[in-house]
């Protein structure tokens, strides 16, 4: 990916020795240098952000518009996946496919790549938005991190019950392998009398209807075992309705029990949620 990037550099260097007509022509192939460095480094981000790829060690270099894709795969159809996104960049209108496609081919064994830091923050960060929209969580007492999948969770919780709560929303999250839930039950949880006036004012924020069908679906989303495409959500005053159609039982109580749980939400109806 650096060669494009020289290529650029050295054309801009050489530009301000010219005539104009010979800069005209070389302020053109700096573009072109510039295009084809910007679709380089978009096809290689992609392939570092593919599952699929990303244990690959592919190369990639961009001439005017054709891709150059070089590497070893284990399988014919992860060579040609590299085709389709590389085509799929604008500006790329034609693909050289060199890659080798060898059956013994070993991908390294993925965990500290850039996709799978992306993959790691992308779960943290769903992780946080489940627990702050979440009535009986104190997200602000709770801390994320994920390291190839594996989460962690420290800070406190009120109670057992939030403390599990916790650990289930984390574990229901696409991309969780396993759940290391640290957190520690305060020794001076909230009173009642402080959890009513707590669930009071935050009664007084008037959360929207909007607010409340967009959270549940970005939950549904984030969740390993819901379908959310498949399910449709609305609200009003307060009451979500869930229509459409899941795979099993569990995963439409799974549906109910985490729309339930979102902040401002008072009941789910969810008679047209079938399986």
């Amino acid at each position: 990916m650096q060669t494009s990037y020289r290529k650029f550099f050295f054309a801009s260097a050489i530009l301000l020795s010219m005539t104009p007509a010979q800069a005209a022509l070389a302020a053109d192939q700096a573009t072109n240098a510039l295009d084809d460095a910007r679709q380089e480094s978009q096809i290689w981000t992609s392939y570092a952000l593919n599952p699929y790829l990303r244990a690959n060690d592919l190369k990639v270099s961009v001439q005017n518009g054709k891709a150059i894709l070089k590497g070893k795969v284990d399988e014919k159809i992860t060579k040609e996946l590299a085709s389709e996104i590389a085509l799929g960049v604008a500006g790329i209108t034609d693909v050289d496919n060199q890659i080798v496609v060898e059956a013994n081919y070993l991908p390294k064994a993925g965990g500290d790549g850039f996709g799978a830091k992306i993959d790691d923050a992308s779960i943290s960060a769903a992780i946080r938005s489940k627990l702050q929209w979440n009535k009986d969580v104190d997200s602000v007492g709770t801390t994320v991190s994920t390291k190839s999948g594996r989460v962690t969770l420290t800070g406190n919780a009120d109670t057992q019950a939030a403390k599990d709560i916790a650990n289930r929303l984390a574990l229901n999250t696409r991309g969780v392998i396993s759940v290391n839930n640290q957190l520690k039950i305060r020794s001076n949880p909230l009173s009642d009398t402080e959890k009513a006036s707590q669930q009071k004012a935050m009664a007084g924020h008037n959360i929207s209807d909007s607010w409340i069908t967009t959270k549940v679906k970005s939950s549904f989303m984030y969740s390993s075992n819901i379908t959310g495409a498949d399910i449709d959500v609305s609200t009003n005053n307060g009451i979500v309705t869930l229509t459409g159609k899941v795979g099993s039982g569990t995963e439409q109580s799974l549906a109910i029990e985490t729309a339930q749980n979102i902040r401002g939400v008072k009941s789910v109806v969810a008679k047209a949620l079938v399986f």
